[in-house]
């Protein structure tokens, strides 16, 4: 590496919020499927502790030897529906304890994979599962929880859909003394990938091998940093957007090198096999670590404004192009995140008006993922929510993407109000709802809703 790119990037650590977000270890559980729900449970927790026991020790050993940190260390692990076929509601209630007593053990900060992928139909047992979820989510600390409800190829189970606005109420309401924190820790999906290393989504596929490292960058402030020193040295009347997609790209090479490094370094120590570098760029609510501020930078005064579409769309492209050429595995997500909760200058924007959830929606069509981390208010029915989502699962599959929902009715709540969570979960005002409740009759019809032609494909 020239000695330039070195003291750009140290200058990148000290000063612009550059960290890997997380280093998340897969682990397949499905050789812990046993007769009994205790069986199981014993063996989910020999294997988390010994796979994962030096986990965190590691990734701060390596985290130290080049000064690059590393924020989160996580576990994904197979959905846990596969490992709980035959079970019920308490069977799953006695697997997440299990997992959320795993997870301290070994240290790590959240657990993802507590899982199902019901796109085409539902078992029993996966019933039973999604009954489970509010005990779940309200009784554990680490554990999160998502499902995959529709694929490009399948098309969206919409009797799973109706559940998981249900659902999403529910888990609200049963962790109201915490403003319904944990909805923030459900997640709901369309083409839902198997590597993806961020939470609350992280799950290890049944297509991966039996322990996998993966890893996931962050960088908006870098990039922010970035631009502004190019506008500066040119003159904002000299730069053409070519040259600041250019600049992105540059930047994104530069911080995914340095999470391939910590990634295939704990890799090795570890003897593990490596799996992906996630290039989403994932902000947080620190001042200074927000793609918010980069649709400033590039100049829309207030995020919503029309152009923040198209300068998503160019983000998440450089995003992509920069980080490809620098890593020799890449997946997960991908691209740029807009998390409302988790990024000021979004929940800014929110609470100022320039942002609703209508203009949040057209943005996912050309982000990494979708609606996340989006405080409504708590009086919001469980149709609607489900109606909300089943427009962001449309985009996914047909747009060929991946596309989320991570929707937070806050009990007790309403527009104006504002809520909070802390750490890297943020904080915003509540974001407006229209139309509530004129959506019932669509969801109620159930059934499956066809995959697009163009799915057609063998």
């Amino acid at each position: 590496m020239k000695s330039d790119h070195i003291l750009s990037t140290i200058n990148m650590i000290q000063k612009e919020n550059l960290d890997v977000r997380t280093v998340t270890m897969g682990i397949n559980l499905m050789d812990c499927k046993m007769s009994t729900v205790d069986e199981t449970c014993t063996k989910i927790y020999t294997k988390i502790t010994g796979c994962a026991g030096n986990f965190v020790a590691t990734c701060n050993k390596i985290s130290k030897k080049y000064g690059i940190p590393v924020v989160n260390k996580r576990i994904s692990i197979t959905p846990i529906a596969h490992i709980g076929a035959g079970f019920i509601k308490e069977d799953f209630v006695k697997m997440a304890m299990t997992l959320d007593k795993a997870a301290e053990e070994v240290g790590i900060d959240i657990l993802g994979g507590f899982s199902a992928q019901v796109e085409k139909g539902m078992t029993p047992s996966e019933l039973e599962y999604f009954k489970s979820l509010p005990l779940v989510l309200s009784q554990t600390k680490r554990v999160c929880a998502s499902v995959n409800i529709g694929t490009t190829k399948k098309g969206i189970n919409m009797d799973a859909l109706a559940l998981c606005g249900k659902t999403v109420k529910d888990v609200a309401e049963a962790t109201k003394d915490q403003n319904g924190f944990g909805a923030a820790k459900f997640v709901v999906f369309c083409n839902q990938p198997g590597d993806n290393p961020f939470m609350a989504g992280a799950i290890h596929g049944l297509e991966e091998a039996d322990t996998v490292l993966n890893v996931g960058v962050s960088g908006p402030g870098v990039i922010a940093r970035a631009l502004e020193r190019l506008i500066e040295s040119k003159g904002k009347n000299n730069l053409k957007l070519d040259e600041i997609a250019e600049e992105i790209k540059q930047t994104t090479f530069r911080v995914t090198r340095c999470g391939e490094l910590i990634g295939r370094e704990v890799s090795k120590e570890m003897n593990i096999e490596f799996g992906i570098v996630d290039l989403s760029l994932a902000p947080t609510p620190t001042v200074g670590d927000s793609v918010g501020e980069i649709f400033q930078i590039l100049g829309v005064d207030d995020v919503g404004a029309p152009g923040s579409t198209a300068i998503l769309a160019m983000l998440n492209d450089a995003v992509k192009k920069g980080g490809i050429f620098a890593s020799k595995t890449v997946g997960g997500l991908s691209g740029a995140f807009i998390p409302v909760m988790e990024d000021a200058v979004l929940a800014d924007a929110v609470g100022n008006g320039s942002l609703t959830l209508e203009k949040l929606e057209a943005m996912t069509c050309v982000c990494s993922v979708g609606l996340d981390m989006v405080a409504i208010p708590g009086n919001v029915d469980a149709d609607t929510i489900s109606a909300i989502i089943a427009d962001e699962m449309a985009l996914g599959m047909i747009n060929q993407k991946t596309t989320a929902a991570r929707l937070i009715p806050v009990p007790g709540m309403d527009v104006g109000d504002y809520v909070s969570f802390g750490g890297l979960f943020g904080a915003s005002p509540i974001l407006p709802v229209k139309n509530i409740g004129k959506s019932s009759r669509f969801i109620n019809w159930g059934g499956r809703m066809p995959a697009p032609i163009h799915s057609f494909k063998n």
